[in-house]
């Protein structure tokens, strides 16, 4: 037995869904999802509970499981994203972050989605395609990319798949058609819109690389099996211009004979091996290659459907998933495929290629033979080829690169070594001994740039032979070479060489590699100091520990003398700051202070080291005058107080700070010190020092301090200073004791008011004590304090009556109720205190203060005459009411009615104050407040249930009704009594009753609100026929006493049966529900209790007998067809002559053949029903039993059948003689026509295609004419086909398939006089004769361009060559542009400079201008000006004009400059300049110069004054001079005796030296005119000492004269004004003096804190004092 051949491909079974507790039923289409080999998605429902398994393909065993309600779930590629839809809302979640990244619900039902990308989805509902970028928080909602086509309506969407650059999708849906599954798709191009419809069942994008090609093709494949046969396409979509063309291929797929109804269901392309792997619904796998359409494979895998795949990207092969949950992968056998493909000599081609696409073994000695075949044959090129391509490199060896090497060269062309290295480079990248010989020869010719362009790409491999040879060249070259190629001792060595120092030491430490770094840094040292320190730095500070000895470091930098550097070096080395470094820190200190103290001081500064000798530091930073550096380090105390003592070279605020190093003692004797030596220049310091440390040293210490020198200034400002912060009470009383006898009053007011932390105790008695002027700080201690009883006492005991007038009138009136107790107390007259009340403003006074007040004193009935006059004024306060109820309930002035009558009272406040006086009078004021809470407490607490009840019922607050009924409250038993004893039989407001009865219903007390009802509905009351009470009961009962309800069924009469039976059945209790139905005789509702709740069809058929009515045989009727029990259901429909369920009965009795059945149903129903659904129906049956006689008769006699529908579903079931009757019958020759085309009777055909008048049958015979060449009859019914635009693409195609070019012509031509003819026609007809008969294309676009699809014409004109009629339809389409650049292009066909003056002018494309002017400067110069005066607006002046000047054709194009020179435009004026300067027009150029300023002006001046003719040379120093070069325009004004031009430059300078070296030249040459000249000109630029010299020196008196008087009466004016400024600034200087001397030691604005100040302010401490309302104590 011959053994085996082993397979092309490798099959595996990953994982068995089931296995992992999966249902079964939970894996389909629309519950199980696969979006790539990581994650399987699983929607099932376990129970009740809906849930989400995710199983991890790389983790199987492991299954994650979310409860997660949804509708569909897809996981995302690679992470643990998932997709999630609930109906119209889709949601996105990170499962590992466990949060929410996007949703949105969308506006109509979401059909299929899928993740199209790593970031996007893709969704497709039932109009339109979208996209969802979750990844980007700007997109919050689906983006719209187009709608979905017209063919896909009634299709079932299965897959949706976008190209790599998703600028191509395609929808792929399936639909039931015919007896068999059509494929419909949408394929759709993003950059141009537009879908087009393809039958088709798969499809996928892929990219493949073609031989030449310098990118990837796009391809689009799809495969479809249609009725005659089953198809694979691959077709080039984007086609790029670089790229060889890709032929369309179209292959058959092969089904096996048992497959009759099998067809594709997937399709993946490997990008790696570039198959197409096909599956179809019976499991088979198909293998074809991409490029050539080749079937490699073909062979069943799966007994079962799979359903869902997607790519295997390990082993660029295909997953999927079948029905029975088995987890499958086919991926290509790299071992066996070549091998099996090298079986079949035709396949020899395709393994070779697919092995050196992918990198296979198998074709190695296939190979070698071609390529040692091809060097003999001399087909080099090919030969390089195929080593290029050789799998795994196999070829590319050093012997290959001899041979080709020593190949003899064609002549004209590349040596073949370097067309072979070319095609290595395409392919990838080349390998050692490749990357020598091919830099050798780049190197030679000093073609770095390629070298610099190969290494960036990776196209070379790098070694240590390739940097070497490249080192000679270029270091920087060969250091990346070495990088590279890791050679670190070379790459170290090239680091040094170009001093990249810095990258030496993360090189070194990333390789591992340990170079000489002492060596090395001496060697850099030398060569570069700065980049030195830097190295030595970072051999210092390296983590594992310095990389070389510092001690060594510092002696190669002192041997250079670089102390700078040394100094960085050890700052950065000594940054850890060890104890094991002191001697460096102090070396590093001493070096500096010796030689560069400020960088001592500035690293002392920053504190940086710790362990150096400060004794010895200390000493040089005095010596060094650094005495702040001094302190610092100075421990002895003498020391430090004889630095201190010289305290004006230190910054006060240093002198601060360093107060806080030293302790306490220490610094009060320093402060002393300081004191006592110089008050004056230190006390401000000493305030400062006390006011920073005042917790430190103590308040105490510090008072005592500044006492013992009675500076009562500094404890004044001291005590400010720290006040405001402070909590010590001593310290406020001191601070309050110096500001009164310092008279500051307002500060003395502002503590008392402000401060918070004083004794107000003793400074109320220092204040009595101190028997101020003014009573104000006293007040306000008292008032703040609550002394008003003292204040009160010590006013009255000294008669001062108006400050307490005062007080309560102005400062705070409301503290009036204490003010009256205090005078009741001092037992004051009553008419004084009724006067002070009368005399206040009752609204400021607190009334129930003063209640509370005078009634502790039992004097309440004082106020009733204010309570009255206030009432009268208008007041309604509470406060007031209440006051006068307490006055009327202890008087006893029939307090009931107020209480009843008055609603301003606070009636918690009354009822509290009468709860133990008459609990009565409180229940009335709860009750008229309606508070609720204590209302319930006190009649709880008095036993008064019964007007509890009462209340309880007239409130109606459920509320309150829970509160009351709570288990909590012990009384409620009582409550219960009561309110159904008395509270609800006197109750006549239903509302009341209503809301007890919910209320009893909603605290769950079922057994009271029964006895409640009972005592309502079942005894006498105006309440026993309630409806909706009788409902209520029966509905407790249920809830809490099923036994009840029966009885109460038969009791009650008046409740709502249907929703008490619909109750009863939600609680189970079905035969009370059907006792319901009958006692109110709903028959129909007690038989539907019996079948669906009961579940009794024999009590059902048993109760439907004994009432015998129809509606109730229906509804059994209804009952045994949903039970499939056919034959009865259609016996109890006709018993009850129902034929309203006749759809319903139809389609069961179809679907299970009962058609013997269904035709008694149906002619019950006629007799009452003329419904086209039955008539349809009963011919159908009749055709069905073939009874085909009673067919005719029945369609003869009167019916509403639909006997078309009948005709087609006939013609469907493959009944063609009854669809034949139907269609007949009818006179549908349409479809008549289609059953002739059917049955071959073509001339019949013809005849009912005439009277049908169809498109599709005109269509079909047309097909059936032109095959059997029936040309006359075929263009009878394309004439009747053209008129349709949508069917003349087809028939054109038709034509040209089969090769009837004249036909199709006379057939167009034909139609072109036909009323209908259309613009297709038109337009097919000009692409047919640019195609077959081009010399009648032009008169036929000139008749009828109007009428054609000029688009359309024009690429067909284009393919044909037909160049002017290609302008002709540009013209008329507006194309400017192309008509334009095709004129051009073409001009020795198409060129007319009249035409193309007329179009250019029109183009949108502003290149065409100067790519027009161009032309013409080679092909027309002298028609150039003209072509220019038509683009003057439209062009870029600037770019023409260097344009002309770099072919060095200006002259041709001067009318056109002269014409713009109004732009200023610099190009343009430089252009001119130049041109008039060669032309010598010197006229033309002044203008231009001085009308037009922008050009170079010195390039200019240069140019001119260079020039022969004077001209020229004015015009360069008319220039010079606008230009403000003063010096250069009067040297050439001198330099050609132009006088007047140099002094109007000297006068406009305004400069006196040019001035004064242009006075002195004229001197020098005796010009006495142009002296005068100059000094009328330039007067106020002319020194009068020079003047006076020149005069003196050359007898220029006279002419001077004039101008010297003037100078001296200009002379004498400004002294006269200077004498007086400084009389004025003496006069303030000695103001300011005397101000000074009168200012005291401290200025206030020195002070840091916000202490007391002096000046005019009298707001010590920043704060002025507040307003109180107090004045004129």
């Amino acid at each position: 037995m011959a053994p085996q051949q082993p397979l092309p491909i490798a099959f595996k079974e990953l994982q068995s869904l089931t296995n992992l507790d999966i249902q079964p039923s939970s894996i389909g289409f629309n519950s199980c999802t696969l979006e790539s080999d990581r994650y399987v998605c699983v929607r099932e429902t376990v129970g009740e509970t809906a849930q989400v398994i995710i199983v991890d393909l790389q983790n199987p065993g492991s299954p994650i499981k979310r409860t997660i309600k949804a509708d569909s779930a897809i996981m995302h590629w690679s992470k643990m994203i998932i997709a999630l839809k609930a109906q119209r809302t889709l949601q996105i979640f990170n499962l590992e972050l466990k949060e929410k990244l996007k949703s949105h619900t969308m506006h109509e039902d979401v059909v299929f989605w899928k993740w199209i990308s790593e970031k996007s989805l893709g969704l497709i509902t039932e109009t339109s395609v979208y996209h969802w970028d979750v990844t980007d928080p700007t997109q919050a909602a689906p983006v719209k990319i187009f709608d979905r086509n017209v063919n896909l309506q009634s299709s079932q969407i299965i897959n949706y798949r976008v190209n790599s650059d998703e600028k191509w999708m395609v929808v792929v849906g399936i639909s039931q058609q015919q007896g068999r599954v059509v494929g419909s798709m949408q394929l759709y191009s993003r950059d141009r819109g537009i879908s087009q419809p393809i039958e088709g069942h798969a499809a996928a994008f892929a990219d493949l690389r073609l031989d030449d090609a310098t990118s990837d093709t796009k391809l689009f494949t799809f495969a479809v099996r249609t009725a005659t046969g089953a198809k694979l396409h691959v077709v080039e979509v984007d086609h790029q211009p670089s790229n060889p063309q890709f032929q369309k291929k179209t292959v058959d797929v092969y089904f096996p004979a048992e497959a009759v109804n099998d067809f594709p269901v997937a399709m993946q392309v490997s990008s790696r091996f570039s198959i197409i792997y096909l599956v179809t619904k019976y499991g088979f796998i198909h293998l074809y290659d991409l490029e050539t359409g080749t079937c490699i494979f073909m062979n069943r895998i799966s007994s079962e459907t799979i359903f869902i795949t997607a790519p295997h990207e390990a082993i660029s092969g295909i997953i999927g998933v079948n029905r029975k949950g088995q987890v499958l992968s086919v991926g290509v056998d790299e071992n066996n495929i070549i091998p099996y493909l090298l079986q079949n000599p035709a396949h020899a081609a395709l393994a070779v290629k697919l092995a050196s696409r992918a990198g296979l073994a198998g074709a190695d000695d296939l190979l070698s033979n071609q390529f040692d075949q091809l060097y003999a044959q001399g087909k080099f090129v090919d030969a390089a080829r195929v080593a290029a391509t050789s799998p795994r490199g196999f070829l590319r060896t050093p012997q290959t690169i001899e041979k080709f090497k020593n190949a003899p060269n064609a002549p004209g062309q590349l040596s073949v070594i370097l067309q072979y290295f070319s095609m290595l480079l395409d392919k990838g990248g080349l390998n050692k001994y490749e990357s020598l010989e091919l830099i050798k020869p780049v190197l030679a010719q000093n073609r770095k740039n390629l070298l610099e362009k190969w290494l960036k790409e990776n196209k070379l491999e790098c070694s240590e032979e390739l940097g070497d040879l490249v080192r000679q060249h270029d270091i920087g070259l060969a250091l990346n070479i070495y990088l590279k190629a890791n050679i670190p001792q070379k790459a170290v060595a090239a680091f040094a060489e170009t001093g990249q120092f810095d990258k030496i030491l993360p090189y070194a430490k990333q390789v591992g590699y340990s170079p000489d770094y002492a060596s090395l840094l001496q060697h850099i040292v030398r060569i570069n100091p700065e980049k030195g320190a830097e190295f030595a730095a970072q051999l210092a500070n390296e983590e594992g520990g310095a990389l070389v000895d510092i001690d060594r470091v510092v002696d190669v930098f002192c041997s250079q003398n670089m102390i700078q550097q040394a100094t960085a070096f050890l700052l950065d080395a000594l940054k850890d700051n060890r104890p094991d470094q002191a001697g460096l820190q102090t070396r590093l200190l001493e070096m500096n202070l010796s030689n560069a103290p400020q960088v001592a001081d500035a690293i002392l500064l920053e504190n940086m080291f710790s362990y150096y000798d400060k004794q010895r530091i200390a000493t040089l930073c005095e010596q060094a005058g650094l005495f702040q550096r001094a302190l610092e380090h100075y421990e002895d105390p003498a020391a430090i107080k004889r630095v201190l003592v010289h305290t004006s070279v230190l910054p006060p605020d240093w002198v601060v700070e360093f107060f806080g190093r030293l302790g306490v003692d220490q610094s009060l004797d320093c402060m002393r010190e300081m004191l006592r030596v110089n008050i004056r220049q230190h006390l401000q310091v000493v305030i400062q020092v006390a006011t920073k440390y005042s917790d430190l040293l103590g308040p105490a210490r510090l008072i005592e301090l500044f006492e013992s020198y009675k500076s009562h200034e500094g404890l004044f400002y001291y005590l400010g200073s720290v006040v405001n912060l402070s909590e010590d009470s001593e310290v406020v009383f001191k601070y309050i004791q110096s500001a009164a006898r310092m008279g500051k009053f307002s500060e003395v007011e502002r503590i008392c008011r402000d401060n918070n932390f004083y004794n107000p105790e003793k400074v109320k008695n220092f204040l009595k004590e101190a028997k101020l002027a003014e009573q104000l700080p006293l007040i306000i201690v008292c008032d703040r304090f609550n002394f008003i009883h003292d204040l009160v006492l010590y006013l009255y005991q000294n008669q001062l009556f108006q400050p307490i007038e005062v007080y309560v009138h102005r400062v705070n009136p409301s503290r009036t109720p204490a003010v009256i107790g205090g005078l009741l107390d001092v037992d004051c007259d009553e008419n004084v205190i009724k006067g002070l009340l009368a005399s206040v403003n009752s609204s400021q006074i607190p009334i129930d203060e003063l209640v509370q007040e005078v009634e502790q004193r039992n004097r309440l009935k004082l106020l009733l005459p204010f309570l009255e006059a206030t009432l009268n004024s208008g007041v309604q306060q509470a406060a007031v009411y209440n006051a006068l109820a307490k006055i009327y309930i202890d008087s006893n002035n029939n307090p009931e009615k107020f209480l009843k009558e008055n609603d301003q009272y606070d009636s918690l406040v009354v009822g509290k104050y009468c709860e133990k006086r008459d609990p009565y009078l409180a229940f009335i004021a709860y009750q008229k407040g309606q508070n609720d809470v204590d209302l319930v407490r006190i009649t709880n607490e008095n036993s008064m249930f019964k007007q509890q009840a009462r209340y309880l019922v007239n409130r109606r607050d459920p509320e309150l009704w829970s509160f009351v009924l709570s288990p909590n409250n012990l009384h409620r038993r009582a409550l219960v009594d009561q309110v159904v004893a008395t509270a609800v039989p006197e109750a006549s407001d239903p509302e009341g009753v209503s809301i007890a009865v919910q209320s009893f219903l909603q605290n769950d007390l079922p057994s009271e609100l029964i006895e409640l009802l009972e005592k309502i509905i079942l005894e006498p009351s105006a309440f026993s026929d309630n409806n909706n009470l009788q409902n209520l009961l029966i509905l407790t009962a249920v809830k809490a006493d099923k036994a009840r309800v029966m009885d109460y069924i038969h009791r009650l009469s008046n409740y709502d049966g249907a929703d008490i039976a619909h109750i009863a059945i939600e609680n189970g209790l079905y035969e009370e529900a059907f006792e319901v139905y009958k006692k109110n005789n709903a028959h129909a509702d007690a038989i539907n209790v019996l079948i669906e709740y009961i579940v009794s069809i024999e009590r059902a058929f048993a109760y439907a007998d004994r009432v015998d009515l129809p509606e109730v045989w229906s509804r059994l009727g209804k009952a045994q067809l949903d039970g499939l029990q056919i034959s009865d259901s259609i016996e109890s429909y006709i018993r009850a002559n129902d034929p309203s369920n006749f759809r319903e009965v139809i389609e069961m009795s179809t679907r299970a053949g009962k058609f013997e059945d269904l035709i008694k149903f149906l002619q019950m129903c006629r007799k009452t029903l003329r419904e086209p659904d039955v008539d349809s129906s009963l011919a159908l049956c009749y055709a069905r039993v073939d009874k085909l006689h009673d067919l005719e008769d029945f369609l003869n006699a009167s019916n509403v059948a639909v006997i078309e529908d009948c005709g087609d579903k006939a013609y469907e079931e493959g009944l063609h003689q009854a669809a034949k009757v139907f269609f007949t019958n009818i006179s549908n020759w349409a479809k008549l026509a289609t059953t002739l085309v059917y049955l071959e009777e073509y001339q019949n055909a013809v005849e009912c295609a005439r009277k049908a008048n169809s498109t599709k049958v005109w269509r079909q015979v047309n097909e059936a004419c032109v095959a059997k060449k029936e040309f006359r009859l075929a263009q009878i019914c394309g004439l009747n086909l053209i008129v349709h635009a949508e069917e003349l693409q087809d028939l054109v195609k038709q034509y040209e398939r089969n090769g009837y070019f004249d036909e199709l012509i006379a057939l167009l031509e034909s139609g072109l006089g036909l009323e209908r003819a259309h613009m297709g026609m038109f337009t097919e007809l000009g692409i047919a004769l640019s195609k077959y008969r081009p010399e009648r294309t032009m008169e036929h676009l000139k008749l009828f361009w109007g009428r054609i699809n000029i688009p359309k014409v024009i690429r067909a004109c284009e393919q044909a060559h037909l160049w002017p009629e290609l302008i002709f339809l540009y013209c008329h389409y507006d194309e400017w542009d192309n008509a334009a650049l095709t004129m051009m292009e073409k001009a020795a066909d198409a060129w007319e400079h009249q035409s193309f003056k007329d179009i250019v002018i029109k183009v949108a494309n502003l290149e065409i201008y100067y790519r027009a002017l161009n032309f013409y400067l080679q092909e027309q110069p002298s028609l150039l000006t003209d072509l220019l005066s038509a683009l003057t607006p439209r062009i870029d002046v600037t770019r023409v004009v260097k344009m002309f000047q770099k072919s060095d054709n200006i002259p041709l194009i001067k009318p056109f400059l002269l014409s713009v020179q109004t732009q200023n435009n610099k190009i343009v004026n430089q252009a001119i300049n130049d041109l008039l300067i060669e032309e010598e027009d010197y006229k033309t150029l002044s203008d231009s110069v001085e009308n037009y300023d922008n050009y170079d002006p010195v390039e200019l001046a240069q140019r001119l004054e260079k020039h022969d003719l004077v001209f020229f040379r004015q015009i360069a120093a008319n220039i010079y001079r606008k230009h403000k070069r003063w010096d250069q325009s009067i040297a050439l004004s001198k330099q050609d005796r132009l006088f007047k031009d140099a002094i109007e430059t000297a006068a406009v300078s305004n400069k006196p030296s040019v001035v004064e070296e242009l006075l002195r030249y004229f001197v020098d040459i005796g010009s006495r005119e142009c002296y005068v000249a100059m000094l009328y000109a330039c007067y106020d630029l002319i020194q009068l000492d020079v003047i006076m010299e020149l005069s003196w020196r050359y007898g220029l008196t006279d002419y001077t004269m004039p101008f010297l008087i003037s100078s001296m009466r200009q002379q004498t004016n400004k002294i006269a004004s200077l004498e007086k400024d400084n009389e004025e600034r003496k006069a303030k200087e000695v103001v300011k003096q005397e101000v000074e001397d009168t200012t005291p030691i401290i200025n206030s604005g020195l002070l840091l804190t916000a202490g007391p100040s002096y000046g005019n302010q009298s707001y010590p401490n920043g704060l002025s004092a507040q307003n109180t309302g107090y004045r004129g104590l």
